[in-house]
């Protein structure tokens, strides 16, 4: 048996008349559109935080474009009226809560109880799966449960002593219970954020995160339905689904769940980690932001988006080539050889062609460095102010640090993504004034993969706390991945994870679709979009076969039933694009 659960206190609201659980009342039009506003920017409500909140976890995953296909080739956004449940949920031992919340739509089917649990996907707050999860399971009459898996955008303000409060909204430390309360940070640490500052390791976690939540909303399923109560794995079927990070939690609590809690696990695009098979993300992560922007100069990525400016390689990429010469890492001398070495040393460890070619967008937009020095912190277990690498999040207006405007402060819960830059917060430190400033960053952030120091030795044993458990025989489990996955390559999580159940006596269906990628908002940038096919939709056919397979007793698909899918092109999607499997 697990330890008992302990949740804090409990808030809840009700979501009717011009508001509801799947969109705050926003609709497909609105949460498409600018970002809802705050009659007072320095103190916007708790419903106006909400309502920011979804309307930005939406957006973040989805492809609401004109040209996407959302709401006309595939998913809605009805109004979902009903009750939401949330609290701060802790596991045994750790510093920091994570948030948990339960969405228990008024048309729940009492006849054929389901409980969908999820977990963010990044280090998104607590709505950052609501495009997956929320948007398959309420329509449906499911209850949602969510975890933020101990991540989030609870940043706290070390220089005013500020954090946000379970309705969204900033107290002084001391003054309510806060999302993250660090203890004993200095008043000049900058800004401090759960998932890299929290002490905890929280990826480690995943797993157990996820089951709890789950608990908790088997809990408010009594609360919500007490006549009916009670609420358990024996009679609510209860299917964990996920993407990205969100995906890796999933699979990760499948492997964990040694009660039985879960019936079935839908996992897209997941950041999950094999001991001994593929390569954990902080690996390739790190090699990526050393060696792609070198490597995007060769001619193989000519006309690649974000691979090249006005269809010239910008300076960037030969700038980073001369670097990692000078450093040692190439032994090319002309810019031509230097990138296809860096080129022929991504192939050598594993990359292939398409999942580099997508790659060019983590690159340019420096996901990779944002990334990985946030993970490099929370596998560490440093505070906010010590860093690895020299690196800190501080604010900033206008590309000046400075002290945090009362407004910016006020939205960092609804607009942060987990982890800065984003929302007036900069990733600083790690840089220098020469003409490739990231490059110690990069080379410090991937010695601590490569070296041999104890801290090298301290963050290799975190991420390997983080490989995934076999998950039991007879757990039924759908993993989903874009072929042309440029974040977390298909050839080093999910093939690997597949191969490894399917060795084990495990039988997974694995659908990886033709064209898809990491981010399906990406889609609505011109030329990228066009080459590519979204995933969501994908994700919604498959929780539909693992629902008819579980209610129903419906076989399950098989690999096969994803092979047809086209890019999307110039124009709007359509659904011989898609080629979806059979509901």
């Amino acid at each position: 048996m697990s330890a008992p659960d302990h949740f804090g206190d409990v808030r809840v609201t009700e979501h009717r008349h011009g508001d509801d659980l799947l969109s705050a009342g926003l609709g497909l039009r609105g949460l498409a559109g600018m970002p809802s506003a705050f009659a007072n920017p320095s103190a916007p409500t708790p419903a106006e935080l909400r309502r920011r909140a979804i309307q930005s976890s939406w957006k973040g995953i989805a492809d609401l474009g004109p040209l996407g296909g959302f709401g006309t080739v595939y998913g809605a956004v009805p109004a979902v009226p009903g009750r939401e449940f949330t609290a701060f949920a802790t596991l045994p031992g750790a510093h920091a809560p994570h948030r948990v919340l339960v969405q228990v739509p008024d048309d729940f089917d009492r006849t054929r109880r389901c409980l969908v649990v999820t977990a963010s996907s990044g280090s998104r707050g607590i709505y950052g799966a609501i495009a997956l999860a929320g948007g398959w399971g309420l329509p449906r009459g499911c209850a949602v449960a969510y975890t933020d898996k101990g991540t989030g955008a609870g940043y706290f303000d070390t220089a005013e002593g500020t954090g946000v409060r379970l309705d969204g909204t900033r107290a002084k430390a001391g003054e309510a219970p806060l999302e993250f309360e660090p203890v004993g940070v200095a008043a000049d640490a900058g800004i401090a954020v759960k998932h890299a500052h929290s002490g905890d390791n929280p990826e480690a976690d995943w797993g157990r995160h996820v089951l709890q939540a789950a608990r908790f909303g088997l809990a408010m399923l009594d609360r919500a339905f007490p006549n009916e109560a009670p609420f358990t794995p024996a009679n609510t079927r209860i299917i964990a689904t996920g993407l990205s990070n969100g995906g890796g939690a999933v699979l990760r609590a499948a492997g964990d769940d040694s009660e039985g809690i879960l019936a079935a696990v839908v996992a897209l695009e997941p950041n999950i980690h094999v001991a001994g098979r593929g390569r954990p993300f902080y690996d390739y992560a790190t090699e990526a932001a050393l060696l792609l922007p070198c490597a995007l100069a060769a001619p193989e990525f000519d006309g690649v988006p974000f691979a090249r400016v006005a269809h010239v390689a910008p300076p960037a990429w030969a700038i980073r080539c001369a670097s990692l010469r000078a450093h040692g890492r190439l032994s090319a001398v002309m810019p031509g050889a230097q990138a296809a070495e860096a080129l022929a040393m991504l192939r050598a460890s594993g990359w292939q062609d398409d999942a580099l070619a997508v790659a060019a967008s983590s690159t340019s937009l420096d996901l990779w460095r944002a990334v990985t020095a946030a993970y490099a912190s929370a596998y560490l277990k440093r505070p906010a102010g010590a860093m690895p690498c020299g690196f800190s999040y501080r604010a900033q207006i206008a590309g000046i640090a400075t002290g945090v405007d009362a407004a910016i402060r006020a939205a960092w819960w609804s607009d942060g993504s987990g982890v800065p830059p984003g929302a007036g917060v900069v990733l600083a430190g790690g840089t220098d004034f020469s003409p490739d400033p990231a490059l110690p960053g990069n080379l410090c952030l991937r010695e601590l993969w490569t070296g041999q120091g104890d801290d090298a030795r301290r963050l290799r044993d975190a991420v390997d706390a983080t490989a995934a458990a076999l998950p039991r025989v007879d757990l039924p489990i759908l993993v989903v991945h874009g072929a042309q996955d440029g974040l977390i390559p298909v050839a080093f999580s999910s093939d690997p994870y597949v191969k490894w159940l399917r060795a084990s006596g495990r039988s997974p269906v694995f659908w990886k679709v033709p064209y898809a990628q990491h981010f399906d908002a990406f889609l609505a940038f011109p030329d990228f979009g066009d080459r590519h096919a979204p995933l969501l939709p994908f994700g919604y056919v498959a929780l539909d076969r693992a629902w008819a397979h579980l209610a129903d007793g419906r076989p399950l698909p098989e690999d096969a039933a994803v092979r047809d899918t086209r890019p999307r092109g110039a124009g709007a999607l359509d659904a011989a694009m898609l080629a979806l499997p059979e509901r």
